[in-house]
């Protein structure tokens, strides 16, 4: 039975290339311009004897529209299964790019037909979870496969480590403490083109700053580290998010000491390295509700511009935050790794 990775854009296959490098499988992408960013950005990640040009996993265009002729498992990275079609060859399995506090689709009622119609959804812990109950999705347990975060696996085992990422990043002052500013985009009312500029001129006055946008923000935030690093601004350092193997999150994440973000996924998955976190304020409104044990916002500086950003940061860097360790637990499953090879295993159980 094949097996079809299908994502929207090529950032979302990150959580498809753990799986796709244990057991294969064709990447799906929806048309030729999206054909040729795969092309470009999976050189040489061939993990199977694949005879592609530049040694590129398999990869197919197929319609959108076209994705329910498909015949196998198709596992989908984004919300886009079409709730009107008929999966009558194909079994289909859905996991989220991502656990954040943003309602799905804004919470249209669009996303529960969607997220109804697959067959299974592989979970990546309870917020997961709760999230699917927060927009009213009431789906039965043997529907919902307890996996784990797919990308915690390879830092855990240090296939991702802080050496290496600061070596691949070019972070020439390692006594600094080095910060990451990863947030989110317009859907989520992303903060990036409202305070990267202040917070490159800011913070590299006494930190090393990684900025690591949004997919979506990348034309803009490599412009503005460009012009900052053609007036000699020191310090400043671009992780691009469409570079899945040369700058990938995690690496990002191995690099830093801090992390600044919004509403974006990545503070959840932050939780792995024990690292503080500081949010920005954005007044984002179709956010979940969640309990305290499921969220970050109650446990981490805001940030206002009330106070200066690098008070804060200078007070969170110093200061010991045990409730990381329990968001972590309490956030994802398998959180001491063993979430690629759950996966493997209930994916081979389909096959058979």
């Amino acid at each position: 039975m094949n097996l079809y990775y299908i994502a929207n854009s090529i950032y979302q296959f990150a959580y498809a290339l753990p799986v796709y490098k244990r057991i294969g499988g064709t990447f799906v992408v929806h048309n030729k311009k999206k054909y040729k960013h795969f092309m470009r950005e999976m050189a040489g990640v061939a993990a199977h004897g694949e005879n592609n040009n530049k040694s590129t996993p398999d990869v197919i265009i197929v319609k959108r529209e076209d994705v329910n002729q498909l015949e196998g498992i198709l596992f989908f990275l984004a919300n886009t299964i079409n709730p009107g079609a008929q999966y009558e060859k194909s079994i289909t399995l859905f996991h989220e790019h991502g656990t954040s506090d943003k309602k799905y689709e804004g919470g249209s009622p669009i996303a529960i037909k969607k997220l109804e119609k697959y067959d299974y959804i592989l979970l990546s812990g309870p917020k997961n979870k709760a999230r699917l109950h927060d927009i009213g999705l009431d789906l039965p347990e043997s529907k919902m496969i307890q996996i784990g975060c797919l990308r915690f696996d390879d830092y855990l085992s240090n296939v991702i480590n802080r050496e290496d990422s600061i070596h691949a990043l070019g972070i020439i002052d390692e006594d600094r403490p080095t910060i990451l500013y990863a947030p989110t985009w317009k859907f989520g009312n992303g903060t990036f083109k409202a305070l990267a500029n202040h917070f490159i001129k800011t913070i590299t006055k006494d930190y090393n700053l990684i900025l690591r946008p949004h997919y979506h923000d990348r034309r803009y935030a490599r412009l503005l580290y460009l012009w900052h690093k053609l007036i000699g601004r020191k310090h400043v350092y671009y992780s691009p998010p469409e570079k899945l193997i040369s700058a990938d999150t995690y690496a990002a994440f191995a690099a830093s000491d801090l992390l600044i973000s919004d509403m974006s996924s990545v503070i959840y998955e932050y939780l792995i390295t024990g690292q503080p976190i500081i949010l920005a304020s954005n007044a984002f409104k179709a956010q979940h509700k969640m309990p305290d044990t499921l969220s970050v916002r109650p446990h981490v500086e805001i940030y206002d511009g009330q106070i200066p950003i690098n008070d804060l940061i200078n007070a969170e860097l110093g200061r010991s935050n045990g409730i990381y360790s329990s968001l972590l637990t309490n956030c994802f499953y398998n959180t001491s790794g063993g979430a690629v090879e759950k996966t493997v295993s209930f994916i081979q159980s389909l096959k058979n």
